[in-house]
């Protein structure tokens, strides 16, 4: 592909993660996208044959790198300590830097929900096999309290993951413009942390 054709699909692609953002996956149409990025339709057809190959691409560059990273954290052999700390700090971390990462996930578990299973991306992200198998280690040893490890990812996964998903309404309830929204959301990864290895302590 030649440079100009690499520029149009760049245009393209951060005009459709503004509108994602804005409007959300479903509302922003291939009309929409072509305008904001100043390309013609037929431009637009050419590079992506459809929304949803355009919504793919954006995905795969959102999710790929951050998933690996999240999921060296759970299968590496840090103690479990550190690694839910450095899970749950990253996971934040990733979370508030990319505000399309919350919203993508979403309309992807719901749009492809019967093929979910087959989603590289996704398992990368949903992924507790090692980390489950570690707990249940550690009970055995004694070392921690009898949990099912599967609830306990799932209520990990949720206290890191939930209140980005009502963020306009904590942004509201709370009177917060941007910066300090992601202030507060920052701040839930010692809350979160803390409250998960009290669930653990014997």
């Amino acid at each position: 592909m030649n440079m100009a054709g690499i520029a149009t699909r760049e245009k393209l692609i951060e005009a459709a993660k503004e509108l994602f953002l804005a409007k959300g996956v479903d509302g922003a149409s291939v009309r929409d996208i072509a305008a904001k990025a100043g390309i013609a339709l037929s431009s637009m057809n050419y590079h992506f044959q459809s929304k949803e190959m355009l919504f793919e691409e954006i995905f795969g560059m959102l999710i790929n790198t951050r998933a690996n990273a999240l999921k060296q954290i759970l299968d590496s052999e840090m103690p479990i300590e550190e690694k839910i700390k450095e899970y749950v700090y990253g996971h934040i971390d990733l979370l508030v830097e990319d505000q399309l990462l919350v919203s993508f996930v979403l309309s992807v578990i719901y749009r492809n929900s019967d093929n979910i299973a087959s989603m590289r991306s996704i398992e990368k992200l949903y992924n507790s096999e090692i980390f489950s198998e570690q707990l249940r280690k550690e009970i055995r040893r004694g070392e921690i309290q009898p949990v099912n490890p599967e609830q306990f990812y799932v209520s990990m996964i949720s206290l890191i993951f939930f209140p980005f998903s009502i963020k306009p309404l904590i942004a509201d309830r709370h009177g917060l413009d941007e910066a300090a929204t992601k202030q507060f959301l920052s701040e839930r990864k010692e809350i979160v942390y803390k409250m998960l290895m009290a669930s653990l302590k014997k």
